[in-house]
């Protein structure tokens, strides 16, 4: 008995142990949080990637029951970022124009390494989501880094004006999530000091003829949404689901769109 509780206090005091919904996974000065799913087994899981909203934290997502709930149900592990300061390092924002996104790029390609030596991560099951300014940073992620991710789910945000012309790497699969009647973040953006929130409609129609995506129909789906479904020579989706209300968040929208990335 006395050699398993040193060898569970030597266990829960390692590094990777001291990492979790309730403890910061370090990264350099940077930190994100993990939850794993019950039941946990030995295969490879895929992991849902969450970046929260403007002055969100890590902690305040894990505190959603409802988003550990989804993992359980998907079998997947559940990550929460965290950025650097009150929002994400994004090209055009607020108070720092200049400000490109090449920082966020490596701190998530970081995270994804620090998850994959924690757990047997399926990198073909890897979904990047977020939303309001976390939905601009999961826009920057798609544009940037889609092959680091088998799909993404905006939601709710999209890329600072202007919004890029052309993406730099090959297109992924992508369902953006609106609230018809936003105020927060319009469809159309708005004015917020110098800056502005970009077009939502001209995101999508530019990552539409990056990607070659065509529309195929209009369907009901869950969550009181109308999703736009296009689809590229590839297979790739690219879906615009809207909902009658404002800037709002829901798990039962954030399943759909996972299966929508997931299992087209």
């Amino acid at each position: 008995m006395r050699r398993l509780a040193l060898f569970l206090t030597v266990l829960f005091a390692s590094p990777a142990a001291a990492c979790g919904p309730d403890t910061d996974c370090m990264i350099g000065e940077r930190s994100y949080r993990l939850y794993l799913p019950e039941n946990l087994g030995p295969d490879p899981v895929g992991a849902v990637v969450f970046a929260h909203g403007y002055r969100g934290s890590a902690e305040g997502v894990m505190r959603n029951r409802s988003l550990r709930g989804l993992a359980d149900e998907l079998g997947m592990v559940f990550v929460a970022l965290k950025s650097a300061g009150d929002d994400w390092n994004l090209a055009h924002r607020p108070r720092n124009p200049a400000q490109t996104e090449a920082l966020e790029y490596t701190y998530v390609a970081a995270v994804l390494d620090d998850v994959a030596a924690r757990v047997a991560l399926d990198r073909d099951r890897v979904v990047a989501t977020g939303f309001s300014a976390g939905g601009m940073m999961t826009w920057t992620l798609a544009c940037g880094m889609p092959g680091q991710f088998a799909g993404f789910v905006p939601i709710s945000g999209t890329f600072w004006a202007p919004v890029p012309e052309t993406c730099s790497a090959a297109p992924a699969n992508l369902v953006h999530i609106h609230g018809t009647q936003d105020s927060v973040v319009p469809l159309g953006g708005r004015q917020i000091g110098e800056a502005r929130q970009g077009d939502v409609p001209t995101a999508l129609a530019t990552y539409a003829a990056h990607g070659a995506f065509s529309y195929t129909e209009t369907v009901q789906a869950p969550g009181d949404m109308m999703c736009r479904q296009s689809e590229n020579a590839a297979g790739q989706v690219l879906d615009f689901c809207t909902f009658p209300g404002g800037h709002d968040f829901s798990v039962t929208r954030l399943r759909h769109g996972i299966a929508r990335v997931l299992g087209h």
